[in-house]
């Protein structure tokens, strides 16, 4: 891991330390705050041409179920952080729970992982990662070929970099993480509920197949499925050990 980037421009509370392209920042993330090594604040990027990757530690003063609010911050301020760089018609949208959508295809998503699982415990630790393909794989850089997945430079937006994505989006993620701090979870329940691709009534895969019904108050899914109305809470994707989450 090489020192902090000079050029890269953070907001107070963040330090930025920058990897190199095709390492993974959440597994760097991860296994420094297992071994209690990581700061709070520490974000990681990837200084990589095809890939803005990213993760973040945090250290939270309430239960994980609130502090789980944070993942939906991360995602609004991807979400906003996109707006600024990629076309004015470029439409992003969220699948439940950390998947990222660009012009109906998945692009990329959100990551957690905490040194605890229980809803009502505080964790010592949250980390969180984000990550969003700038350039198609090699293979496939005929834009269509893969009509399912997308990727910055096939939206158009190929002149978007990792180091200014990852400068935006720090910034429009404090500024959710603080208004989850100070108005709680409600505003940015809605704001995540807005940007939802399956809504209620959309079909769903993950967990289960089934039918979308809402969010719960804390970000969960409410979802019908086998005749049932079952509920699986945002806890649901953090990761055991690294891992691509479901899209």
């Amino acid at each position: 891991m090489s020192a902090d980037t000079p050029t890269l421009s953070l907001p107070p509370l963040l330090h930025g330390l920058r990897l190199e392209a095709g390492c993974d920042p959440f597994a760097e993330a991860l296994a420094l705050a297992r071994a209690g090594r990581e700061e709070p604040g520490s974000l990681h990027w990837a200084d990589d041409l095809g890939l803005f990757s990213v993760a973040v530690t945090l250290a939270p003063e309430m239960p994980l179920e609130r502090a789980m609010g944070a993942v939906m911050a991360a995602g609004l301020g991807l979400n906003e952080a996109l707006g600024v760089l990629t076309p004015p018609e470029t439409a992003v949208e969220f699948t439940w729970p950390g998947g990222l959508k660009v012009n109906g295809a998945a692009c990329g998503g959100l990551r957690a992982a905490a040194s605890t699982a229980e809803p009502g415990a505080e964790p010592g630790w949250l980390v969180i990662g984000a990550s969003v393909p700038l350039l198609p794989l090699a293979q496939n850089t005929e834009p269509g070929l893969t009509p399912d997945r997308t990727s910055l430079w096939d939206e158009g937006a190929g002149d978007v970099t990792a180091h200014a994505l990852t400068e935006a989006w720090s910034r429009h993620f404090l500024a959710w993480l603080n208004r989850l701090l100070d108005d709680g979870l409600k505003p940015l329940h809605a704001a995540w509920r807005a940007k939802w691709a399956q809504r209620e009534g959309g079909a769903v895969a993950y967990p289960v197949p089934g039918t979308a019904l809402g969010l719960d108050e804390s970000g969960g899914l409410l979802m019908k499925t086998g005749g049932q109305t079952r509920a699986f809470p945002l806890t649901l994707m953090l990761e055991e050990s690294p891992c691509t989450s479901p899209a």
